[in-house]
Parts: structure tokens; sequence; C-alpha cells
């Protein structure tokens, strides 16, 4: 029992001097939180330092307004420290990472007298890599490099000149300590194509045996880690490092307590990092890069080591899965109903239930096979390669061959791993289905929906490409066994958690255990006082083919006399549609988040309300919920269309078609629920502090005229409402 009297005690004087210190009133939904927090992590019961209670997470729902961040902080470092447990503290974005790492922890350990350290956490792929950036400036200029197909990767950097200038400026600002490495850190926005050239991953870094290892950028910024009471990361590497087995970047879950912030984004993130793919015609380009590297190789590998036994091996892999890839490409171009969308000279074919056609699972279990066993070759030529590093070894290969090769076939090896576990789940449990008879291969049973398996075709003007997919339907069993099983203790929080006021859609989702224990905290805003949501009659409704014209007529009587006002809608097309039938009457007033970068927007919008101009926001989906517009900066939110899933995404097609097969109802399951979610994100960006006014108009009449509307519009706060008949 970790939450003692001494504890409590911790907790209740922090909070006060907090408030005290930062001169704010306390919350009662705040209060709430830190005692919910602290009782659940107070009730783990554990052995020697081992959790010994069942498996269970601690829910909270709060909404703008509650001082979560605080309230999570103040419960859970005293536990954390009194425990001897690290507390990792995971978001969704950059910027409430930041956020907690450069205002919220400070605040806390300045005003409190709690005593805590903590660090950011990031992943290696954000740190600069010195030994691939020295060895870039080195071949720059030398296109017959041995090792430059690492450096050019699939798509060689056009702008030599701009890129060595930007690679010397990184070599003297990081030698001079100006710059610790870190590419959030360097003054300007690396381009991507730029910043893979000089970072590295796990599969490529050789770790203590580099060169470089005492002024590595990563294992310094690693050291803090080790040692830090309080570890801030991302859903994204928390993901990653569970994918490694956990432990490999963030401590082991089980010497861990988590806290999830923007927990709602947490499945979807799951699902993301457990999904697959590959594009088949530039993987038969990349086996050809492949080959080219092993020849540039093979003079410097000693005839009959190992290493260039490997070496044969994977040629003959090589062309081997080749073939096997391209007996693929023309099953799936031949024998697949393609509907191709030329606005975006693509399309998908999705496989229902999973199942592959007869002759396409053949095939896909003899890539996995071709792939298995150039994976398999590969990782013995790298481990052939890391044997040159071990001082106590007699290798047959020298260092500075290994030094040169071992990064190359290291990024090779990852890629090709990755397109395995893309083969294995096109090739696992998958029932056979023959056009002429029923399925001669039964799917073992599950417990949860089969795999969503569809495929993509692309064209460019001089080209075009087949992309298979795979990914789990559901993110809840991966969840379970990864994380919620093996962490000492797990706490969720967002402002949205609940859909139509329950749990159920983030507790099937996120695979939460039995034990765990939910609870939604009042707001502090009055919500009523401080806003409107209105639903005007309207000429049509979404589904019509008048809607876009009908919302081009509407949308000006909406702003007229307001300063500030967000328009949101669920199709690009249609923001575009509607932004350039308006455009030439209204051009100094409408901004479109397509216009520039999300931040230059936002700038430019803020920098015409501050001068006393009207000014309206054109967004979709990312805006609905990643802004923030306090104040003055946003009096009007306009909802165009209730924000229900694209029918054509293969997860919710695959989800709802085994939702209809025991039974259900997907729209009322899936489809509603997820739309409430996405209803309150986009409300939620009308109040962002206590002090903020204004209304949120809703120009969908199925949330009045349609029975599942009612529980979208109670689903929301409790704003006064005014509707139109």
């Amino acid at each position: 029992m970790a939450l003692t009297e001494d504890v409590k005690q911790q907790i209740q004087q922090a909070y006060r001097d907090v408030l005290a210190g930062k001169d704010i009133r306390a919350r009662y939904g705040q209060r709430l939180m830190i005692a919910e927090i602290a009782r659940y992590m107070g009730e783990i019961t554990d052995n020697d330092g081992q959790r010994t209670s069942p498996p269970a997470t601690c829910v909270v729902e709060a909404g703008t307004g509650t001082g979560k961040t605080l309230a999570y902080l103040i419960a859970a470092i005293p536990v954390a420290k009194a425990l001897g447990k690290t507390l990792v503290i995971s978001t969704a974005t950059v910027a409430l990472q930041d956020q907690i790492v450069l205002k919220d922890l400070p605040d806390l350990r300045k005003h409190s007298k709690l005593d805590f350290s903590w660090t950011l956490a990031k992943g290696r792929g954000r740190y600069l890599c010195m030994s691939r950036l020295e060895a870039r400036l080195h071949d720059e200029g030398h296109g017959d490099s041995d090792t430059m197909p690492l450096f050019l990767l699939d798509q060689p950097v056009d702008d030599e000149a701009r890129s060595r200038a930007t690679f010397e400026n990184m070599l003297a600002s990081y030698g001079s300590r100006d710059w610790d490495g870190d590419r959030d850190h360097w003054p300007e926005q690396i381009p991507d194509e730029i910043w893979r050239q000089v970072t590295t991953d796990h599969r490529q870094c050789t770790n203590r045996h580099c060169a470089y290892f005492d002024s590595c950028a990563f294992f310094d910024a690693r050291k803090d880690l080790d040692d830090a009471d309080v570890v801030v990361a991302n859903h994204d590497l928390v993901l990653a490092d569970l994918a490694l087995g956990g432990g490999a970047i963030l401590p082991e879950p089980e010497n861990a307590l988590f806290i999830f912030d923007e927990a709602h984004h947490l499945p979807d993130k799951a699902l993301n990092h457990f999904a697959a793919s590959v594009p088949l015609n530039s993987t038969r380009q990349w086996l050809k890069q492949l080959s080219q590297a092993l020849v540039k190789m093979q003079p410097w590998l000693p005839a009959g080591s190992q290493a260039a036994k490997a070496v044969e091996k994977i040629s003959t892999a090589g062309r081997d899965l080749d073939l096997a890839l391209t007996r693929v490409y023309e099953e799936v171009e031949q024998n697949t109903g393609w509907e191709f969308n030329e606005e975006r000279r693509s399309a998908q074919w999705r496989y229902p239930d999973g199942a592959l056609p007869e002759k396409l699972a053949e095939l896909a279990g003899e890539t996995r096979i071709a792939t298995a066993g150039l994976c398999r070759h590969l990782g013995t030529l790298v481990d052939e390669l890391q044997s040159a590093f071990d001082e106590r070894k007699d290798p047959e290969l020298d260092r500075d061959t290994a030094d040169s090769w071992y990064p190359v076939v290291g990024s090779f090896h990852a890629r090709a791993e990755d397109q395995l576990r893309l083969w294995i789940a096109w090739s696992e449990g998958v029932a056979i289905v023959s056009d002429e008879e029923e399925p001669v291969v039964e799917a073992p049973a599950r417990k949860g929906p089969p795999a969503a398996r569809w495929a993509v075709r692309q064209r460019w003007d001089h080209a075009e490409d087949i992309t298979l997919f795979s990914s789990p339907v559901l993110a809840d069993n991966l969840l379970y066994s990864r994380l919620w099983s093996r962490a000492y203790g797990a706490v969720l929080t967002s402002a949205t958690l609940t859909a139509l006021g329950r749990f159920d859609r983030l507790r099937s989702r996120a695979g939460l255990p039995e034990a765990s224990r939910y609870l939604v905290v009042p707001s502090s805003f009055r919500y009523a006082e401080m806003a409107t949501v209105e639903v005007p009659a309207m000429v049509a409704m979404p589904t019509d083919d008048g809607f876009a014209d009908a919302l081009v007529k509407r949308l000006p009587e909406l702003w007229a006399g307001e300063k500030a006002t967000l328009v949101l809608f669920t199709s690009r097309r249609q923001m575009q549609q509607v932004r350039d039938a308006l455009a030439p009457e209204y051009p100094e007033l409408i901004l479109t988040q397509d216009d520039m970068a999300k931040n230059e927007v936002l700038r430019v919008h803020c920098s015409r309300v501050d001068e006393g101009k009207p000014s309206v926001l054109f967004g979709v989906a990312s805006f609905a919920e990643g802004i923030d517009l306090p104040g003055r900066y946003l009096h009007h939110v306009v909802i165009t269309r209730l924000p229900f899933s694209v029918p054509d995404d293969p997860i919710e097609a695959s989800l709802a078609e085994w939702v209809t097969q025991r039974g259900g109802n997907p729209f009322m399951e899936i489809t509603v629920p997820d739309a409430s979610v996405k209803l309150v994100q986009a409300v939620g960006r009308l109040l962002r502090t206590e002090q903020d006014t204004g209304r949120v108009t809703i120009l969908d009449r199925r949330i009045v005229a349609r029975r599942y509307g009612q529980l979208l519009l109670d689903a929301l706060p409790p704003f006064r409402r005014i509707i139109e008949h």
C-alpha cells in the first residue's frame, strides 16, 4: 500500500502550495481527479516490487478547464516515488508534450515542496547520428561510394549543394555544442529527405561500438532517462517500445506507472503500429538496390568467409523474392475488380472477412517463405558484421569493413523484416476461398474480428504500383497483452473518453481490464451561460446533391457580424468546392487549412483578429481537434456535417462486417459512437477558458430529424439549445 498517511499529506500539501503559489482557486473536478488517481495507485498491491493485484486501469474523463495535467501530476508523482517506480507520461501531440516539460513540471516543482526530476524521451530517429553525418559529408560528390545506397534510400535529394550546406552547418553546430542534435531544436524545419540521411534506427546503430558513441546525441539524452523520476514520452514511442518487447527505450512496463493523456488516440495509434504494408513494384526496385549494394560489398569480404557465403545466399533469396512479387502483382492486377477514382488516380479493393482468393492465398504463402529466407540470410550477415566489433573474438572481417557496411545491411534487414510482417499477416489464418466452391480451408476460431486485408492500386504519369495492406481491426488484445497486463499501473485521461455518455467504446477498443475503474469529473465551465448550440432550418440535407449550394448560400449569413469563425467540413473536396464558390466575393476573409502550414494559418487568423478584421477559418478533421483559439480568436464554430466515418475505410468496413455477422447493428454500435466522439471534439474548439463565450451552429438537420440525432445532441456539453423547425 503506497498511499500512506505521509504520501496523502504530500499530495494535499503540494496541491495547497500550488494553489497559493499561482494564486488560483481549487476546482471541484480537479480535486476529484486527484483523489481518484491517488486512490487507484494506492490500492495496487505488490510483492518485492512486482504487482500482485489483477491488471486494472484508472480512466478519468475530464473536460477542458478541469486542470487535468496538474491533477495527475500532483496525484501520481508522490505515489510513484513512494513505490520506486518511474512515472511515464504519454501524450498524443508534441504541443502537449512540450507544455508538460517546459511549463507544467517546472511550475509544479517551483510552487510545491515535491522533489523530483524529469526528462523528455524521444525515439532514436529524432536525433542526429554523427556516424551517418560524417559518412554523408564524405560521400558528397562521390557517386560511386560503396555505402551510398544507405543514404540515398528510395528518394535521392536533388539539391546536393543545399543538403551539403545543411550537413556542414549541423556538424559545426553540434561540434560547438550550440545544438544538441535534437531535430526539434534545429532553428529551421529540416525536410524529411534531408533528415533521414543523418539519423538512424536501432537496426543500423552500432551502439557502443560506434566511434562517436561517447558524443552521441541519442545516448546523451538516454542518460537522463535512466535516472529521472518522470519521463515524458508520446503514444508512438510507448507503442514502439512495446513492439520491441518493452524496456528497450522506456522503463519496463512492470517498473512503470503510466499516464496516457489524450488517451482517446491510443487505440488508433496502436492499430497503426501493428499494421503492415508492402508496395510490390517499389519493393522490386528496392531488391535491385540490395543487389547493387551486395556487388559493391563483395570485394571487402574474405573469400570463403561466413559473410561471403551469406552474401551469395542473400543474392539467391533476393531473386526468389523478386519472382514471387512479380507473380503476386500479376494476380492482384488481373483478378481484382478495380474501380478507379480518376481524381486520385487510385483504386482500392478490400477482401471481405479478410479472406483471400485461393490463388492469391497460395502466392502470399510462397512470398512469405521467400521473404523469411531473405530476412534470415540478411540477419546472418548482420551477425557476422557485428562480430567484428567484439575485440574478444577473432572475427573474419576487419573493423573498418564492419563500420562501413553494418548500417547498410542493418537498413536492408530492417526493411525486409517490415515486409515479412505483411506476408505473415496475409498468410496466417487465411480462409482460402475458391470461386467455384465453399471455403476449402477454414480460418481458425477467433475471439475478435479477422484482420482487415486490402489492396490499393495507384497510377502516376509514367508508372503504377499496387500496395498490399493488413491491419488488426481492434487493438484490444494487443494493448491488453503488451501493456495493461504488464504495467504496474496505468491512468487514461482525456476530455473525450465516453461516447454517448458511456465508456463502452473505449473499453472494447482499448482492451481495458475488467477491474478498471471509471470516472467522469465535472467541468468548471458554466456551459448554459457561456454558449449556445443552434440548429437552423436548412433547405437541404447533407445527403442531397444540393447541399454544397445550400452551404454557399447560408454560410455568409452565419459569419456576418462575427470576428472569428471556424467552419468545419468532413470532406476536403467539399471544403474546397465551397471555398472556390465564396472566395471571389470574400477574397480577404476566408482562410483554409490547406493555404499554408497549420501554424501559419492560425497565426494569420489571429493577426487579422488582433487588427480588428473579421476572419473565417475553413478546416477538416485535424482542425476539429488539434487547434486552440481562446477568447476573441474564436467565437463561432460552424459544423457543416455530422462527422460520420468515410464509408470506404477498410478497417472500419471490416469491423462493421464482423459486427453484422454477430447480429449487431454496426451503425448504432460503431458509426454513431465514433461520430459522437468527433462531434464533442469539434464542439470543444469553442470554449477553451472559463471566460470564453460563443455559439455552435450545426447545419446537419439529421441531428434533430433522425432518432440517433438526439443521442448525439444529448452527448454534447449542456449548452443552451436553439433549434429552428
